[in-house]
């Protein structure tokens, strides 16, 4: 006869574990069904070990399949600042309802305009119009197909009303934590940095970069995919600026090769702009690095070639954004229309109203 819990705690640490209990650890549910009390040792042990089992290459097609349950996250707190002088707050009104002339924009690729509208990602539209899930006008669309704001589009066979970027773009800086990730889908379930932000109401949030699950500091995230592509790609080596803490110290001949030489990484040479000491205590040395990429992991794998291990790494920049002092871990910040019109003609894009590039 099975052992009964003397108590609460007993019950919840598993002391009388049921097969229920254990088949919702795996994400699975009896639910209006009843399951078969084990009878014995095997039957008993037979749940665990079918759970260590899919750890293994070998385990069942269903199990791997299987996606850990979400971890719970809190919404992060907006840090409130007061409003700017009279003037400023005039410019602001009059570019947040200044609106682009959608005759005058050129065609764009049909997996761009779908996951700018908040479809899906670029991927998932890809697969789709392959899929011919996706009809133009009436017919099936073609992967290269660009579309206008004239045509009519229809997904799956509902009606999509496009987004176009025809008025200024929000973004939010975010002082991201150490154990969060920067992507909405993770079968491990760990908190991620969009769990955490409020949804963009006509849009998508789109993070510009991303920082490592153990790399902490400032995020950007916006609404134009123009804006992530001026602000990430390699051509446009735009800085990024760390706080690197790491255990030992670099001497005068590392850095110098550091900034003059480089170092070759498996993934090819990696150079340093700037670098200088910040201080520390103890064994614990603090540097300001400055580099003009975005490899993964960059910043940890230079300091290794050194011979160093990184023990904390923070982003306090990138390009012409900084990390605001007043701004606390877990915290974001949405920019105001007036900062947001400084940092778009920064890119070199034009603002709302103004006649649009070509090219």
């Amino acid at each position: 006869m099975a052992k009964q819990p003397s108590s609460k705690r007993e019950w919840r640490d598993g002391a009388a574990a049921s097969p229920k209990k254990n088949a919702a650890k795996r994400g699975g549910s009896f639910k209006g069904k009843s399951k078969p009390r084990a009878t014995g040792a095997e039957h008993t042990e037979q749940p665990r070990r079918k759970f260590a089992d899919g750890l293994n290459k070998g385990r069942p097609e269903s199990v791997q399949n299987e996606r850990a349950p979400k971890q719970r996250a809190s919404k992060a707190k907006k840090l409130v600042v007061r409003n700017p002088n009279q003037k400023i707050m005039e410019r602001a009104r009059d570019l947040k309802e200044r609106r682009s002339d959608l005759s005058r924009f050129e065609p764009e690729r049909l997996q761009k305009v779908l996951a700018a509208s908040g479809v899906g990602s670029r991927r998932e539209m890809e697969e789709w119009i392959t899929n011919g899930w996706v009809t133009v006008n009436g017919q099936v669309a073609q992967l290269g197909d660009k579309v206008t704001p004239d045509d009519h589009v229809t997904v799956k066979g509902s009606i999509i009303k496009l987004k176009w970027a025809d008025r200024l773009p929000r973004i939010i800086l975010y002082y991201k934590q150490e154990g969060e990730i920067v992507s909405r889908d993770d079968p491990q379930g760990r908190v991620s940095i969009f769990d955490r932000l409020p949804q963009a109401a006509s849009s998508r949030w789109v993070a510009i970069g991303r920082l490592d699950i153990n790399t902490s500091g400032l995020l950007i995230l916006t609404t134009s995919g123009e804006l992530v592509q001026r602000f990430a790609h390699p051509s446009f080596e735009v800085e990024r600026e760390y706080a690197v803490r790491v255990l030992g110290e670099l001497s005068t001949e590392q850095m110098r090769v550091l900034t003059e030489e480089g170092v070759m990484l498996e993934d090819g040479l990696a150079k340093v702009e700037r670098i200088y000491e910040q201080g520390g205590e103890g064994a614990n040395k603090w540097y300001n690095v400055v580099i003009k990429e975005g490899r993964n992991r960059e910043v940890r794998r230079i300091f290794e070639s050194q011979g160093l291990t990184v023990s904390r790494l923070v982003r306090v920049g990138f390009g012409p954004i900084g990390l605001p002092n007043r701004l606390k871990r877990g915290q974001f910040y949405e920019l105001n229309p007036a900062e947001v019109a400084n940092i778009v003609k920064w890119a070199d894009m034009g603002l709302p109203g103004e006649r649009r590039r070509k090219g």
